[in-house]
């Protein structure tokens, strides 16, 4: 069972790291800093957009644009941030 948990960890942890980049990457693409029109910026761009605009998405319903900043992805982070520490402090050490 720790295992599992452990895996999950891995990808929680994993899927923090793909958010901070996708966030530093739209940051990069809207201040003009990337050439949106390289073929390789498009790729990483269409990737990222695939793994996290789901989850976005289904924040967004509830986390309304605040004067143009969206609030989605800090919600992800911190909905991540908690499951994590739930699965640490409560879970982890049950199982034997």
């Amino acid at each position: 069972m720790r295992a599992i948990l452990d895996v999950v960890l891995l990808l929680l942890n994993l899927y923090w790291w793909i958010v901070i980049i996708a966030i530093i990457f739209s940051w990069l693409f809207a201040f003009n800093v990337i050439n949106s029109g390289n073929q390789f910026v498009a790729m990483v761009s269409r990737a990222l957009y695939q793994m996290t605009e789901p989850v976005f998405q289904w924040f967004r319903r509830f986390l309304k644009p605040i004067g143009g900043l969206d609030l989605a992805p800090l919600a992800v982070l911190i909905g991540i941030f908690f499951i994590q520490r739930v699965i640490l402090y409560y879970i982890y050490p049950s199982v034997f």
